[in-house]
């Protein structure tokens, strides 16, 4: 396996790069020509820091079903919208651009995020067809389109039941602004353009509310975009994989009910993207 660090520069950082980290399988002799999917991994942390529970031990699941994966460490306030949009998009186009280098099937990337990691790859389903992303970096859309997107308890909505620290960090000093708490309200932005999503989230969720995936999920159904959604009925908030490895010493973090979310995933995967078998 192989694992290389991209830097990630867009116009408006405030701080240093964001930092693309790329693990790349070594394809066996029995398949040497395989095209692998690649997941890209953007762990939670409320737009101000990044959760290293929803990094490399949801990254290491997606290696071991077959898939390429990487981790991008994104820009946090006081960065400020659209930054942390561009960075993914740019790194989108980055695996996409090294695709029969990296053996990386182009039509088979997928972003995976948690919380405000899920707001941040549902951002880019949203918004890959928009001007103001592709057309600022210079790409096309077809560049920096996902393919898929799994959004664990995401953050969705800046209205009634939004996580409003969440866009705070994310829109700093633009909060003010007309318009600006609209546009990144991800449920008001779906269109059928949106690629396939498998979303996740707890019922009693006490920071993220249930009713932000819920949103986006009816918002999905009106547009005829395909999902596939999992409610939990217990587990709150920042689970990630739900076992003791992420729990650490927070036990209300190990809801083994809820670790069935990744098998699930994993299933969702094989369908669309076929990552778990040596099919081409």
């Amino acid at each position: 396996m192989k694992r290389e660090e991209y830097p990630i520069t867009v116009k408006g950082q405030k701080t240093g790069p964001a930092m693309l980290t790329v693990y790349q399988i070594d394809n066996i002799s029995v398949a040497p020509e395989k095209k692998r999917p690649m997941v890209v991994i953007c762990a939670g942390g409320g737009y101000s820091r990044l959760s290293d529970r929803e990094k490399e031990p949801i990254l290491l699941k997606f290696l071991s079903w077959g898939c390429s994966a990487c981790l991008l460490e994104y820009s946090v306030a006081p960065n400020e919208f659209p930054v942390s949009l561009m960075e993914l998009a740019s790194a989108v186009a980055l695996i996409r651009s090294h695709g029969t280098e990296w053996q990386i099937d182009p039509d088979k990337i997928v972003t995976c995020g948690c919380s405000a990691g899920g707001h941040l790859a549902g951002s880019l389903g949203v918004f890959w067809n928009r001007e103001f992303v592709f057309g600022s970096l210079g790409l096309s859309p077809e560049e920096i389109r996902p393919n898929g997107q799994i959004l664990c308890y995401p953050v969705i909505t800046s209205g009634e039941k939004a996580h409003r620290e969440s866009f705070e960090m994310l829109l700093g000093s633009k909060i003010q602004e007309e318009g600006m708490l609209e546009l990144v309200s991800l449920e008001k932005q779906v269109t059928s353009q949106v690629p396939n999503t498998f979303i996740w989230h707890t019922v009693p969720d006490a920071t993220v509310p249930v009713e932000n995936s819920l949103l986006f999920s009816q918002a999905l159904a009106k547009e005829g975009v395909s999902f596939e959604m999992h409610i939990f009925p217990v587990g709150g908030h920042g689970l990630s994989l739900a076992t003791e490895e992420t729990a650490g010493m927070g036990d209300w973090m190990l809801e083994p009910y809820c670790g069935s979310w990744i098998s699930m995933a994993k299933a969702w995967m094989e369908l669309n993207f076929g990552c778990c078998s040596m099919r081409q």
